[in-house]
Protein backbone atom coordinates (compact mmCIF):
# COMPACT_ATOMS: atom_id res chain seq x y z
CA UNK A 1 0.00 0.00 0.00
CA UNK A 2 1.28 3.62 -0.57
CA UNK A 3 -0.03 5.81 1.93
CA UNK A 4 -1.23 9.21 1.14
CA UNK A 5 2.02 11.33 1.86
CA UNK A 6 4.13 8.42 -0.59
CA UNK A 7 1.52 9.27 -3.04
CA UNK A 8 2.18 12.89 -2.94
CA UNK A 9 5.65 12.73 -3.08
CA UNK A 10 5.34 10.23 -6.41
CA UNK A 11 3.04 13.02 -7.75
CA UNK A 12 5.47 15.54 -7.35
CA UNK A 13 7.96 13.18 -9.50
CA UNK A 14 5.50 13.17 -12.53
CA UNK A 15 5.22 16.80 -12.70
CA UNK A 16 6.83 18.01 -16.05
CA UNK A 17 9.51 19.66 -15.89
CA UNK A 18 9.85 19.64 -12.18
CA UNK A 19 12.91 18.20 -11.54
CA UNK A 20 14.45 17.17 -8.07
CA UNK A 21 16.06 20.85 -7.42
CA UNK A 22 13.07 22.54 -8.14
CA UNK A 23 10.75 19.91 -6.28
CA UNK A 24 12.50 20.22 -3.12
CA UNK A 25 12.01 24.31 -3.74
CA UNK A 26 8.42 24.06 -3.78
CA UNK A 27 7.76 21.86 -1.06
CA UNK A 28 10.55 24.32 1.13
CA UNK A 29 8.33 27.31 -0.47
CA UNK A 30 5.06 25.92 1.22
CA UNK A 31 6.61 24.41 3.93
CA UNK A 32 5.18 20.90 3.09
CA UNK A 33 4.41 18.54 0.99
CA UNK A 34 0.72 18.54 2.04
CA UNK A 35 1.20 22.27 1.55
CA UNK A 36 1.56 22.09 -1.78
CA UNK A 37 -1.00 19.85 -2.90
CA UNK A 38 -3.51 21.74 -1.07
CA UNK A 39 -2.53 25.14 -2.31
CA UNK A 40 -4.36 27.46 -4.53
CA UNK A 41 -4.30 28.00 -8.00
CA UNK A 42 -3.23 30.99 -7.33
CA UNK A 43 -0.55 30.60 -5.01
CA UNK A 44 0.71 27.97 -7.34
CA UNK A 45 0.98 30.56 -10.10
CA UNK A 46 3.29 33.07 -7.72
CA UNK A 47 5.79 30.35 -7.42
CA UNK A 48 6.47 30.01 -10.98
CA UNK A 49 4.47 27.01 -12.11
CA UNK A 50 2.75 27.31 -15.59
CA UNK A 51 -0.47 25.82 -16.52
CA UNK A 52 -0.14 22.22 -16.87
CA UNK A 53 2.11 22.10 -13.92
CA UNK A 54 -0.71 23.48 -11.63
CA UNK A 55 -3.25 21.24 -13.36
CA UNK A 56 -0.76 18.65 -12.09
CA UNK A 57 -0.80 19.64 -8.70
CA UNK A 58 -4.37 20.49 -8.56
CA UNK A 59 -5.95 17.30 -10.22
CA UNK A 60 -3.35 14.88 -10.42
CA UNK A 61 -3.60 11.44 -12.11
CA UNK A 62 -3.42 8.75 -9.72
CA UNK A 63 -3.58 6.21 -12.71
CA UNK A 64 0.21 6.55 -13.04
CA UNK A 65 1.06 5.34 -9.75
CA UNK A 66 -0.69 1.73 -10.28
CA UNK A 67 2.11 0.29 -11.78
CA UNK A 68 3.87 1.51 -8.83
CA UNK A 69 1.31 0.24 -6.05
CA UNK A 70 1.21 -3.43 -8.42
CA UNK A 71 5.03 -3.93 -7.91
CA UNK A 72 5.40 -2.73 -4.19
CA UNK A 73 2.30 -5.35 -3.72
CA UNK A 74 4.83 -8.00 -5.51
CA UNK A 75 6.94 -9.01 -2.93
CA UNK A 76 7.75 -7.63 0.71
CA UNK A 77 11.51 -6.84 -0.77
CA UNK A 78 9.82 -4.24 -3.23
CA UNK A 79 10.41 -0.90 -0.75
CA UNK A 80 9.79 2.71 -1.78
CA UNK A 81 11.51 5.78 -0.10
CA UNK A 82 10.51 9.38 -0.06
CA UNK A 83 12.69 11.60 2.01
CA UNK A 84 10.68 11.20 5.01
CA UNK A 85 11.35 7.25 5.23
CA UNK A 86 14.01 6.44 8.41
CA UNK A 87 15.82 4.62 5.66
CA UNK A 88 16.27 7.22 3.49
CA UNK A 89 20.19 7.50 2.97
CA UNK A 90 21.18 10.56 4.92
CA UNK A 91 24.53 11.38 2.81
CA UNK A 92 22.55 11.38 -0.66
CA UNK A 93 19.83 13.28 0.73
CA UNK A 94 22.83 16.18 1.11
CA UNK A 95 23.03 16.42 -2.51
CA UNK A 96 21.43 18.83 -4.51
CA UNK A 97 19.57 17.48 -6.81
CA UNK A 98 19.02 14.25 -4.80
CA UNK A 99 16.11 12.23 -5.98
CA UNK A 100 12.84 12.93 -4.28
CA UNK A 101 11.76 8.89 -4.53
CA UNK A 102 13.77 5.71 -4.32
CA UNK A 103 12.90 2.62 -5.71
CA UNK A 104 14.40 -0.30 -3.97
CA UNK A 105 14.67 -3.92 -4.11
CA UNK A 106 16.25 -6.17 -1.43
CA UNK A 107 17.48 -5.41 1.64
CA UNK A 108 17.17 -1.42 2.79
CA UNK A 109 19.60 -1.89 5.72
CA UNK A 110 22.19 -1.75 3.11
CA UNK A 111 21.82 1.55 2.87
CA UNK A 112 23.07 2.56 6.04
CA UNK A 113 26.21 0.94 5.96
CA UNK A 114 29.69 3.25 4.64
CA UNK A 115 29.47 2.37 0.61
CA UNK A 116 32.08 3.17 -1.59
CA UNK A 117 31.83 3.32 -5.25
CA UNK A 118 33.49 1.48 -7.67
CA UNK A 119 33.52 2.06 -11.46
CA UNK A 120 35.49 1.94 -14.46
CA UNK A 121 35.52 0.64 -18.02
CA UNK A 122 32.98 -1.43 -20.35
CA UNK A 123 36.55 -3.51 -21.86
CA UNK A 124 38.83 -3.70 -18.75
CA UNK A 125 42.65 -5.20 -19.22
CA UNK A 126 43.44 -8.14 -17.60
CA UNK A 127 45.43 -6.00 -14.98
CA UNK A 128 42.23 -4.38 -14.72
CA UNK A 129 40.16 -7.46 -13.89
CA UNK A 130 42.89 -8.11 -11.28
CA UNK A 131 42.48 -4.87 -9.80
CA UNK A 132 38.84 -5.33 -8.99
CA UNK A 133 39.10 -8.95 -6.94
CA UNK A 134 41.91 -7.39 -4.73
CA UNK A 135 40.51 -3.95 -4.18
CA UNK A 136 36.89 -5.25 -3.77
CA UNK A 137 37.75 -7.61 -1.55
CA UNK A 138 39.94 -5.66 0.54
CA UNK A 139 37.37 -3.08 0.79
CA UNK A 140 34.65 -5.18 2.26
CA UNK A 141 37.27 -6.79 4.88
CA UNK A 142 36.86 -3.26 6.00
CA UNK A 143 33.27 -3.19 6.37
CA UNK A 144 32.28 -1.17 3.19
CA UNK A 145 29.92 -1.85 0.97
CA UNK A 146 30.70 -1.78 -2.49
CA UNK A 147 28.23 0.67 -4.89
CA UNK A 148 28.29 0.61 -8.33
CA UNK A 149 25.75 1.23 -11.38
CA UNK A 150 25.93 -2.59 -12.65
CA UNK A 151 27.12 -2.01 -16.31
CA UNK A 152 29.34 -4.19 -18.48
CA UNK A 153 32.87 -4.62 -17.47
CA UNK A 154 34.41 -2.90 -14.08
CA UNK A 155 30.74 -2.13 -12.62
CA UNK A 156 29.74 -5.80 -13.03
CA UNK A 157 32.76 -7.14 -11.85
CA UNK A 158 32.85 -5.13 -8.88
CA UNK A 159 29.23 -6.55 -7.89
CA UNK A 160 30.89 -10.06 -8.70
CA UNK A 161 33.87 -9.60 -6.54
CA UNK A 162 31.65 -8.57 -3.16
CA UNK A 163 29.55 -11.50 -3.83
CA UNK A 164 32.01 -13.68 -3.96
CA UNK A 165 34.05 -12.66 -1.29
CA UNK A 166 30.60 -12.83 0.99
CA UNK A 167 30.37 -8.74 0.85
CA UNK A 168 27.44 -6.50 0.71
CA UNK A 169 26.97 -4.41 -3.08
CA UNK A 170 24.68 -1.75 -4.10
CA UNK A 171 23.51 -1.94 -7.60
CA UNK A 172 22.23 1.76 -8.66
CA UNK A 173 19.91 1.37 -12.59
CA UNK A 174 19.01 3.50 -14.82
CA UNK A 175 15.36 1.57 -15.41
CA UNK A 176 12.97 0.72 -13.58
CA UNK A 177 13.69 -1.94 -11.25
CA UNK A 178 11.66 -4.45 -13.26
CA UNK A 179 13.81 -4.35 -16.08
CA UNK A 180 17.56 -5.14 -16.32
CA UNK A 181 20.08 -3.25 -18.40
CA UNK A 182 22.09 -4.95 -19.55
CA UNK A 183 19.91 -7.65 -20.15
CA UNK A 184 23.55 -9.99 -19.55
CA UNK A 185 23.01 -8.96 -16.42
CA UNK A 186 20.33 -10.68 -15.43
CA UNK A 187 21.56 -13.49 -13.24
CA UNK A 188 23.68 -10.66 -11.65
CA UNK A 189 20.72 -8.63 -10.36
CA UNK A 190 18.73 -11.20 -9.03
CA UNK A 191 21.85 -12.14 -6.40
CA UNK A 192 22.44 -8.65 -5.70
CA UNK A 193 18.90 -8.10 -4.87
CA UNK A 194 19.15 -11.28 -2.73
CA UNK A 195 22.33 -10.49 -0.58
CA UNK A 196 22.47 -6.60 -1.40
CA UNK A 197 20.07 -3.83 -2.86
CA UNK A 198 19.14 -2.67 -6.31
CA UNK A 199 18.21 0.76 -5.87
CA UNK A 200 16.48 3.54 -8.79
CA UNK A 201 15.19 6.92 -9.00
CA UNK A 202 12.79 5.47 -12.06
CA UNK A 203 9.63 4.33 -11.45
CA UNK A 204 8.49 -0.10 -12.67
CA UNK A 205 7.94 0.00 -16.28
CA UNK A 206 10.72 2.56 -16.77
CA UNK A 207 12.86 1.58 -20.03
CA UNK A 208 16.40 2.27 -21.38
CA UNK A 209 17.52 5.85 -22.38
CA UNK A 210 20.79 7.30 -22.72
CA UNK A 211 20.26 10.27 -20.22
CA UNK A 212 19.36 7.78 -17.59
CA UNK A 213 22.78 6.88 -16.81
CA UNK A 214 24.06 10.15 -16.21
CA UNK A 215 21.13 10.74 -13.57
CA UNK A 216 22.31 7.49 -12.21
CA UNK A 217 25.42 8.03 -11.50
CA UNK A 218 24.90 11.07 -9.76
CA UNK A 219 22.58 8.58 -6.96
CA UNK A 220 26.34 6.50 -7.71
CA UNK A 221 28.26 9.25 -6.20
CA UNK A 222 25.97 10.64 -3.73
CA UNK A 223 25.30 7.47 -1.74
CA UNK A 224 28.81 6.89 -1.51
CA UNK A 225 31.61 8.29 0.36
CA UNK A 226 34.02 8.05 -2.22
CA UNK A 227 34.70 6.91 -5.86
CA UNK A 228 36.96 4.51 -6.75
CA UNK A 229 37.85 4.63 -10.70
CA UNK A 230 39.95 1.23 -11.66
CA UNK A 231 40.03 1.92 -15.78
CA UNK A 232 38.52 4.48 -17.84
CA UNK A 233 39.24 5.91 -21.35
CA UNK A 234 39.31 10.18 -21.90
CA UNK A 235 35.49 10.88 -22.21
CA UNK A 236 33.81 7.95 -20.28
CA UNK A 237 30.59 7.58 -18.08
CA UNK A 238 33.00 7.10 -15.30
CA UNK A 239 34.50 10.11 -15.72
CA UNK A 240 31.42 11.46 -15.37
CA UNK A 241 30.75 9.92 -11.98
CA UNK A 242 33.94 10.98 -11.02
CA UNK A 243 33.15 14.70 -12.00
CA UNK A 244 29.63 14.28 -9.79
CA UNK A 245 30.95 13.37 -7.02
CA UNK A 246 33.81 16.15 -7.14
CA UNK A 247 30.85 18.58 -6.89
CA UNK A 248 29.38 16.49 -4.39
CA UNK A 249 32.08 17.03 -2.37
CA UNK A 250 33.05 13.36 -1.73
CA UNK A 251 36.78 11.53 -2.59
CA UNK A 252 37.79 10.70 -5.62
CA UNK A 253 40.41 7.83 -6.36
CA UNK A 254 42.61 6.53 -9.56
CA UNK A 255 44.49 3.68 -9.96
CA UNK A 256 47.58 4.71 -12.26
CA UNK A 257 48.49 2.64 -15.06
CA UNK A 258 51.04 2.39 -17.80
CA UNK A 259 51.10 6.14 -20.37
CA UNK A 260 50.12 3.58 -23.34
CA UNK A 261 47.15 2.13 -21.84
CA UNK A 262 44.19 3.96 -23.15
CA UNK A 263 41.92 3.13 -20.67
CA UNK A 264 44.07 4.18 -17.84
CA UNK A 265 44.15 8.31 -19.34
CA UNK A 266 40.99 9.04 -17.47
CA UNK A 267 42.55 7.84 -14.46
CA UNK A 268 45.38 9.60 -14.62
CA UNK A 269 43.50 12.83 -15.60
CA UNK A 270 41.49 12.66 -12.59
CA UNK A 271 44.89 11.93 -10.91
CA UNK A 272 46.15 15.68 -12.48
CA UNK A 273 42.52 17.13 -10.93
CA UNK A 274 43.64 16.84 -7.53
CA UNK A 275 41.93 12.96 -7.25
CA UNK A 276 44.12 10.19 -5.28
CA UNK A 277 46.08 8.26 -6.89
CA UNK A 278 45.84 4.81 -5.32
CA UNK A 279 48.63 2.30 -5.20
CA UNK A 280 47.49 0.48 -2.40
CA UNK A 281 44.11 -0.02 -0.36
CA UNK A 282 45.69 1.64 2.57
CA UNK A 283 45.74 4.77 0.26
CA UNK A 284 41.53 4.43 0.29
CA UNK A 285 41.34 3.79 4.00
CA UNK A 286 43.16 6.99 5.28
CA UNK A 287 41.04 9.16 3.27
CA UNK A 288 37.86 7.31 4.33
CA UNK A 289 37.49 5.25 7.57
CA UNK A 290 37.04 8.72 9.59
CA UNK A 291 34.49 9.46 6.89
CA UNK A 292 33.16 6.45 7.46
CA UNK A 293 32.99 6.73 10.94
CA UNK A 294 31.54 10.66 10.43
CA UNK A 295 28.35 8.93 8.74
CA UNK A 296 27.93 6.28 11.31
CA UNK A 297 27.82 9.47 14.02
CA UNK A 298 25.09 10.93 10.92
CA UNK A 299 22.77 8.41 10.76
CA UNK A 300 22.66 7.54 14.90
CA UNK A 301 21.95 11.38 15.09
CA UNK A 302 19.40 11.60 12.44
CA UNK A 303 17.77 7.76 13.51
CA UNK A 304 18.21 8.08 17.11
CA UNK A 305 17.33 4.71 18.54
CA UNK A 306 14.84 4.19 16.13
CA UNK A 307 15.34 0.22 16.69
CA UNK A 308 13.97 0.34 19.66
CA UNK A 309 10.90 1.53 18.26
CA UNK A 310 7.75 -0.09 17.39
CA UNK A 311 7.06 -0.77 13.72
CA UNK A 312 3.74 1.10 14.18
CA UNK A 313 5.65 3.81 16.21
CA UNK A 314 7.86 4.12 13.29
CA UNK A 315 5.23 3.81 10.34
CA UNK A 316 3.73 7.07 12.66
CA UNK A 317 7.13 8.42 13.06
CA UNK A 318 7.46 9.02 9.27
CA UNK A 319 4.08 10.34 8.69
CA UNK A 320 5.13 13.23 10.99
CA UNK A 321 7.10 16.37 9.25
CA UNK A 322 9.83 18.70 10.41
CA UNK A 323 6.87 21.41 10.28
CA UNK A 324 3.63 20.84 11.84
CA UNK A 325 1.85 17.99 10.47
CA UNK A 326 -2.36 18.22 10.72
CA UNK A 327 -3.70 15.43 13.21
CA UNK A 328 -6.46 14.81 10.82
CA UNK A 329 -3.76 14.42 8.32
CA UNK A 330 -2.39 11.68 10.59
CA UNK A 331 -6.01 9.96 11.43
CA UNK A 332 -6.73 9.97 7.60
CA UNK A 333 -3.01 8.10 6.54
CA UNK A 334 -3.34 5.48 9.81
CA UNK A 335 -6.65 5.23 9.64
CA UNK A 336 -7.32 5.24 12.75
CA UNK A 337 -9.14 7.07 15.58
CA UNK A 338 -8.14 10.68 17.32
CA UNK A 339 -8.21 8.59 20.97
CA UNK A 340 -5.86 6.03 19.60
CA UNK A 341 -3.40 8.07 17.56
CA UNK A 342 -3.37 10.81 20.25
CA UNK A 343 -2.03 7.85 23.07
CA UNK A 344 0.49 6.83 20.33
CA UNK A 345 1.65 10.39 19.99
CA UNK A 346 1.71 11.14 23.41
CA UNK A 347 4.73 8.33 24.27
CA UNK A 348 5.91 9.92 20.88
CA UNK A 349 6.16 13.33 22.40
CA UNK A 350 6.99 12.27 26.00
CA UNK A 351 10.10 9.83 24.40
CA UNK A 352 11.50 13.22 22.72
CA UNK A 353 10.51 12.26 19.09
CA UNK A 354 7.71 14.71 18.16
CA UNK A 355 6.27 18.15 20.01
CA UNK A 356 2.87 19.57 20.05
CA UNK A 357 1.90 22.55 18.00
CA UNK A 358 -0.40 24.95 16.82
CA UNK A 359 -0.64 23.27 13.42
CA UNK A 360 -0.52 20.06 14.80
CA UNK A 361 2.34 17.32 15.61
CA UNK A 362 6.03 18.44 14.16
CA UNK A 363 8.86 15.81 14.30
CA UNK A 364 12.26 16.85 15.99
CA UNK A 365 14.68 14.02 15.16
Amino acid sequence: MISDRERLWLLLTQINNVGPVNACRLVDSFGSIDALFAASCCQLQEVGLNKEQRSAILCPDDGLLVRVTDWLDQSEEHHLLTPEHALFPRLLQQVSGAPNVLYAKGQLHWLQSPQIAVVGSRHPSVAGKGLIRHFVSALVKEGFVITSGLALGIDGMAHEAALACGGATIAVTGTGLDRVYPAAHKSLAHRVAQSGLLVSEFMPGVGVKPSHFPQRNRIISGLSLGVLVVEAAIGSGSLITARTAIDQDREVFAIPGSIHNPVAKGCHALIKQGGHLVETVDDILEQLNWLACGQHDLISKSTPDMAQLSEEQQRLLTLIDFAPTPLDSLVEACQKSVAELSSKLLTLELEGWVVSSVGGYQRLK
